[in-house]
């Protein structure tokens, strides 16, 4: 190979490259604000004499519309098509069921299922389907969002090797073997791969990242980020806490058939043990702010809210075991997760029709579908609840409403939403979901997240098409209107990867790519054939970081390929190595997944580069074990 000489214009790019690095590294401003100044860069160095091979002023701001964004544009919508119309909570719920509240148990289990999904389609696109999963997994068992998001994320890039149509460069690789076999002689011809013959490589990864995670998670994994979930913010038991001093929640009780229970009303009950029934379930109906008059029915399920040692007095008054009282919510769990239910304050105002009348009048849990809790007036707290500043009210359905009442209650936030239509109340809360599910339309969400799921396995459709005719038709059939599908997308990270989309062309145009490959081969020369090859897959690693994952599989197969014919070495291993490494892309947050869920988890570079650089390690030598034994 010729040898290739370091220019002005290669020193320039090598230059925007260090000071890229050094503003993700440093985070003197956000990154995507650090990508888009690189963008201007780029562009205006362009106009400089003797760097105009930097970028095409025609095809600058092609990033904007590359098949990347375009993807993670429309794989967003989609993704929030389905959480609006409930089935994110479900796919939630069943995860919580099967791994409980425990991050040791969640995180193998969401990150595991989204590895297996990411085999089968594009890595960001099931990141971004689980995104308001994991949120909702989150919100509900209070466990950091940072905690979670990143192994999904990691896992998802994992995946993404355990076929080969699991990414972009193990799709291509065929194509770029049979065009290197035309140039080759007959005895090193080299045959192409199946789609599960990466399968025993690309599950080792998957499998080592789960332990990676599992086992020293608690040490490697970012802590004490935002929540994204506003919801979390007023759920039960963290309004209680602060505004009552209470150590309250929602617990869940069996009731056997036959129990002293059965035929007392719920207002009863509630006035002797000073705490509330907020859902009941019997003969397979559940009421969630059941009314106060209906008479418990054995054997049932009640959902009550209250300190924990009323609940345990009330059972034990009723000659019921505490094992009776659930660990966690089952039935009630949905029910009362703080991303659809929480507590929230309402005022009534002076030309409100409720005033003079009394919660019992009004029918608060018939009517409205809410469940009251305190009534605040001029600095007093009338309540079912005892606490150190004042004495329980038994009867707080009794009291007449007065203009300047707030009213605590607790209340679904589609319930919440509705209340603020009526003019007789004033929602003071305003940091909760305002947004009405719809299930009804879970049947046209499915439809289209299906045919554009079809498309991306059985055509060769473009990817962003596919995702988009989802978008789409989840939009024109109403499962989320346009604002909502505006919202739904996270504009850092379309801004983010289309501002460094101009930088790694850059790199290709004006030959630096080739320049740096065929530095680090000839510091390489004469050296074993292993180690050649943990050359080319660390070679691969650090372009997939600077450039996108085709451009140096592309750039780097045909180089691969010929150190493997002159050091005797599998050429077919080596082209591999490239394809399946250009995967290894945790260092820093360039990677789509890794910029889909930067924002979300409140990740800083350092994050990565901690979390990120000792996976990184890891993909390396296991990637390279697991090659040279199942290839």
């Amino acid at each position: 190979m010729e040898p290739i000489v370091l220019n002005f214009e290669m020193m320039v790019v090598l230059a925007l490259l260090a000071f890229t690095i050094f503003m993700f590294v440093t985070e003197i401003v956000r990154v995507d604000i650090a990508a888009i100044i690189v963008l201007v860069l780029v562009g205006a160095l362009s106009y400089f004499p003797g760097l105009g091979g930097l970028a095409d002023m025609n095809h600058i701001f092609d990033g904007f519309a590359s098949n990347a964004v375009i993807s993670i544009i429309a794989v967003m919508i989609v993704g929030a098509g389905l959480d609006k119309t409930g089935l994110m909570s479900a796919v939630a719920a069943w995860i919580l069921k099967l791994g409980g509240t425990k991050e040791a148990r969640i995180v193998p289990i969401v990150s595991g299922t989204v590895g297996v999904i990411s085999s089968f389609m594009q890595n960001v696109g099931a990141a971004a389907l689980f995104l308001p999963v994991v949120s909702r997994i989150s919100a509900r068992t209070n466990i950091e969002l940072s905690r979670l998001l990143m192994p999904m994320g990691f896992c998802a890039i994992l995946g993404g090797t355990m076929t080969l149509v699991g990414s972009s460069p193990l799709i291509l690789l065929n194509d770029l073997i049979e065009t290197a076999n035309q140039d080759l002689p007959d005895n090193l011809q080299m045959g192409t791969y199946g789609l599960f013959s990466v399968a025993p490589i690309g599950l080792a990864l998957v499998i080592t990242g789960l332990l990676y995670f599992t086992l020293f998670g608690r040490w490697v994994l970012p802590k004490s980020r935002n929540r994204a979930n506003a919801a979390s913010a007023r759920s039960m038991p963290d309004y209680l806490n602060r505004v009552y001093g209470l150590q309250a929640d929602v617990f869940e009780i069996d009731i056997p058939k036959g129990s002293k229970l059965e035929g007392h009303t719920i207002s009863e009950i509630m006035d002797v043990h000073h705490l509330y029934i907020v859902g009941t379930y019997y003969n397979g109906l559940r009421v969630v702010a059941p009314i106060v008059t209906t008479e418990i029915l054995t054997p049932c399920r009640l959902a009550i809210l209250g300190e924990r040692h009323a609940v345990e007095d009330m059972v034990r008054a009723y000659g019921l075991s505490k094992r009776r009282i659930r660990k966690e919510l089952d039935i009630f769990a949905e029910e009362f997760a703080s991303t659809n239910a929480g507590v929230a304050e309402i005022v009534i105002p002076p030309n409100s029709n409720m005033i003079g009348k009394t919660p019992k009048d009004l029918g608060f849990r018939k009517a409205l579908g809410i469940n009251l809790l305190a009534i605040n007036r001029v600095g007093e707290t009338i309540s079912h609840m005892q606490t150190e500043d004042h004495e329980a009210c038994h009867r707080i359905g009794l009291f007449e409403l007065q203009a300047g009442d707030t009213l605590v209650v607790q209340s679904r936030w589609s319930r919440l939403t509705r209340l603020k239509k009526n003019r007789n109340v004033v929602v003071v809360t305003s940091d909760f979901p305002q947004e009405e599910l719809r299930p009804q339309k879970v049947g046209w969400a499915l439809f289209f997240f299906g045919i554009s799921l079809g498309l991306i396995l059985f055509t060769d459709v473009r990817l962003s098409l596919c995702l988009l005719i989802g978008a789409v038709g989840m939009i024109a059939t109403d499962v989320l209107d346009i604002d909502d599908a505006y919202n739904a997308v996270g504009w850092n990270t379309v801004f983010l990867l289309a501002s460094l989309i101009p930088l790694g062309t850059a790199v290709q145009r004006t030959g630096t790519a080739d320049w740096i490959a065929q530095q680090v081969m000839a510091l390489l020369q004469g050296w074993p054939v292993w180690t050649l090859q943990a050359g080319v897959a660390i070679l691969a690693t650090v372009f997939t970081l600077i450039m996108s994952n085709v451009g140096a599989t592309v750039l780097l197969v045909p180089l691969a390929i010929s150190i493997a014919v002159a050091s005797g070495g599998d050429p077919a291993i080596f082209a591999m190595t490239v394809a399946i490494s250009t995967s290894n892309s945790f260092l820093i947050p360039t990677h789509q997944v890794n910029a889909l869920i930067m924002g979300p988890g409140g990740y800083k570079v350092s994050d990565f580069v901690r979390t990120g650089g000792i996976m990184t390690v890891l993909f390396l030598v296991v990637s390279l074990i697991t090659m040279n034994m199942f290839l």
